[in-house]
């Protein structure tokens, strides 16, 4: 295989797609405004998530397909379609059916976003810089996730309201779009044979891929569930936090900023550092912040334990999803579609609604999440042995 050396013009592009796809997060903030907006319970705000991750499920599978049939670049240029039509419809026409709308649009966008626009990435770079450069594009991921909910809690303490952030995203597309649609980008030299979705799903019989698919279903999940009941957390165990904006602000700044600070340190040492040491280490760190924010009853407590959180988390989802790709690298398309079909593990913040309505508490919620997140421990062992494997 020949060594890519692409010149910057050609990565920028593919890494601003990025920002794109941490419009995602902003689902977690809206629906703590939505709720308020049409006095909704728990458990039917949390819906919201259902009709933006159950895409993830659905057409992440397809979207393989529609890579290897149209390219990798064409595909996320259809996604960044979706994604602007969703965040144009809530700003024309607010009421609960047309915010459903909308999540299914972003949701679809991101879909493909997601499964296209990390394959992309290895047409752009190298093999050996890959885990460190994706890493870098969750950074500028974590960048939109965190400049979201804060210029929607701006926003909504002016007399425009929060959803006058959706413009804001969409204009950002829209200027992704053109410029990558102006970057011309080498598809990849091999081309792959018709797939389908047996053979797609028959590389869950490889064990490490099965285990790196449940291991974005976790990470995904825990990420979701975090950023939708976090602000919910701080206002139930801190009094002096009434107001939903402010709660989601001291999320943003203490969850987002320090993944987003997080994950471009882990870009830098991760082109030095093996992946393996780097997961391990991450995993226990961030089952540590879980463990204290369970036991934590004030705000400065709290914030402390998702700042570690926050850095722990920062770069496993690179991580694991450059393993994969390493491990079989003649099926990325494939494979990428099928990790992000782990991406409905964000559905799990319909389940939190549910639980913390049944228990009256949001400490619940937390406690699941700690639960889940044992098995990103569990996984330690698979990282290490493909960390070990010699190249393919």
């Amino acid at each position: 295989m020949k060594t890519k050396h692409h010149s910057f013009s050609k990565v920028l592009p593919v890494i601003f797609g990025f920002l794109v796809m941490g419009i995602v997060d902003l689902i977690g903030t809206a629906i703590n405004y939505v709720k308020v907006d049409f006095g909704l319970n728990d458990s039917t705000a949390n819906l919201l998530s259902l009709s933006c991750f159950f895409w993830f499920l659905v057409l992440s599978i397809p979207t393989g397909f529609l890579m290897n049939r149209y390219g990798r670049k064409n595909t996320v240029l259809i996604s960044y379609i979706f994604t602007l039509a969703g965040l144009v419809l809530p700003f024309i026409t607010y009421n609960y059916g047309i915010i459903i709308v909308a999540f299914m649009f972003i949701g679809i966008g991101n879909t493909i976003i997601q499964v296209a626009l990390n394959p992309l990435v290895t047409n752009v770079v190298a093999k050996e810089k890959q885990t460190g450069t994706l890493t870098l594009g969750q950074f500028v991921k974590a960048l939109s996730s965190w400049s979201g909910p804060n210029i929607a809690a701006w926003l909504a303490g002016s007399t425009l309201g929060w959803k006058y952030v959706l413009p804001v995203f969409g204009v950002i597309t829209l200027l992704a779009g053109i410029w990558l649609w102006a970057t011309q980008i080498p598809e990849s030299e091999k081309k792959i044979e018709v797939t389908s979705f047996r053979s797609t799903f028959a590389l869950l019989k490889d064990k490490k891929i099965l285990a790196f698919f449940i291991g974005i279903l976790v990470l995904v999940g825990v990420d979701v569930g975090l950023n939708t009941t976090l602000p919910k957390y701080l206002m139930e165990k801190v009094p002096s936090i009434t107001d939903v904006s402010h709660a989601d602000q001291l999320k943003s700044y203490y969850y987002f900023i320090v993944r987003a600070v997080g994950a471009f340190l882990g870009g830098i040492i991760l082109m030095r550092v093996s992946e393996r040491k780097f997961y391990t280490v991450s995993a226990i760190i961030t089952l540590a912040g879980m463990s204290i924010l369970l036991f934590s009853s004030t705000q400065s407590s709290i914030l402390a334990a998702t700042v570690i959180i926050a850095l722990g988390y920062s770069n496993l989802f690179a991580i694991i999803f450059s393993l994969a790709l390493k491990h079989l690298p003649q099926r990325a398309n494939e494979i990428s579609s099928l990790l992000i079909v782990g991406v409905s593990g964000g559905i799990i913040a319909t389940l939190l609604g549910v639980v913390s309505d049944t228990f009256g508490t949001q400490w619940a919620a937390m406690a699941i999440l700690a639960l889940i997140w044992l098995y990103m421990i569990w996984l330690i062992k698979p990282v290490n042995s493909s960390s070990n494997e010699a190249p393919l």
